[in-house]
């Protein structure tokens, strides 16, 4: 399984991003999530799961949701 060093550090940097946008808190998350899905031990779904999440936080591609979580 990934380091869980790389998995917190990707959450803490996808939460800094989402509380304040800074665009190199996404940039660096997006680099996590690229090589968390490089690893060997990775199922296909989410491998697929960090591509999509690395290439939205790479274009800057928010999608908000109305309403409360």
């Amino acid at each position: 399984m990934p380091s869980n060093n790389l998995w917190a550090g990707a959450l803490s940097l996808l939460l800094i991003h989402h509380e304040t946008g800074c665009r190199h808190s996404a940039l660096n998350a997006a680099r996590l999530l690229e090589r968390l899905g490089a690893m060997p031990d990775v199922d296909a779904e989410t491998r697929n799961l960090y591509e999509r999440a690395s290439n939205r936080l790479s274009s800057g591609e928010t999608r908000h949701l109305s309403g409360s979580a």
